[in-house]
């Protein structure tokens, strides 16, 4: 049986992550129309205001986001707490998603004057893979299961 050397370890790590990536991405495109739907509903159908709607939504979306990674995209990490590793996930990912939204929404949009539905497919784009790289290697961070 021939042993795997470097260039067959890299390129299993390569395909491992490009994996998890899709499976990150198709949990974020869900996660895009969860936020839209609780934002719809928050604003138009019970009249919060724009931003404790927006917010809100995009807590809904962290969340079942998180649910999701949890049981889907990193599937194969232990943790020895769901609440531990959800609120780290509340605290890194969440957060950021909140406040990059908001910041590179107005670089993008009030600054540069880019069109707001371009802009935020750049933000959702950029702030995506940023939670993805903070997911893998601080939140979903355990060793891999047997």
């Amino acid at each position: 049986m021939a042993k795997s050397g470097p260039i067959e370890n890299h390129d299993n790590c390569f395909r491992a992550t490009a994996l998890r990536w899709l499976k990150f991405n198709a949990v974020g495109a869900i996660g895009i129309g969860v936020q839209l739907a609780v934002l719809a509903t928050l604003r138009s159908g019970l009249k919060l205001s724009y931003l404790t709607a927006t917010a809100l939504a995009v807590e809904a979306a962290v969340i079942h986001n998180y649910l999701w990674h949890e049981r889907f995209t990193w599937v194969d990490r232990e943790a020895e707490s769901s609440l531990a590793r959800f609120t780290k996930f509340n605290l890194t990912t969440g957060l950021f998603s909140i406040g990059g939204n908001v910041a590179l929404m107005r670089l993008f949009v009030g600054l540069i004057g880019m069109n707001y539905l371009v802009a935020n497919l750049v933000t959702i784009a950029t702030c995506s893979i940023v939670n993805f790289v903070v997911s893998d290697r601080v939140v979903f961070e355990s060793e891999p299961r047997a």
